[in-house]
């Protein structure tokens, strides 16, 4: 499912209009991004919880040179799903 897809079905179980359900939609990713970036986490219950993670440098290798080279440190979205979403999908 792309994008404009989960628009039509937002739009078609919350009786609202394409245009609205887009603009609730990219409200609600908005309100998701601004909270990570702040540092918070995001708990839909029966959903599912959005935080970051860092992942400290590390050393790889350059696959093409076989060299040695420094993955830099960097920070990460997660999504772990709720107990009730997992078990939808488990069904």
């Amino acid at each position: 499912m792309n994008k404009t897809e989960l628009i039509d079905k937002i739009a078609a179980n919350a009786n609202l209009g394409k245009a609205d359900a887009k603009k609730a939609l990219d409200a609600t990713i908005a309100a998701i991004k601004d909270a990570l970036v702040a540092g918070d986490k995001v708990q839909l219950i029966g959903f599912g919880t959005f935080s970051i993670t860092e992942k400290p440098a590390r050393e790889g290798i350059n696959p093409a040179t076989k060299q040695k080279i420094t993955i830099a440190a960097k920070k990460v979205a997660k999504f772990k799903a709720g107990a009730d979403f997992a078990e939808a999908v488990n069904k």
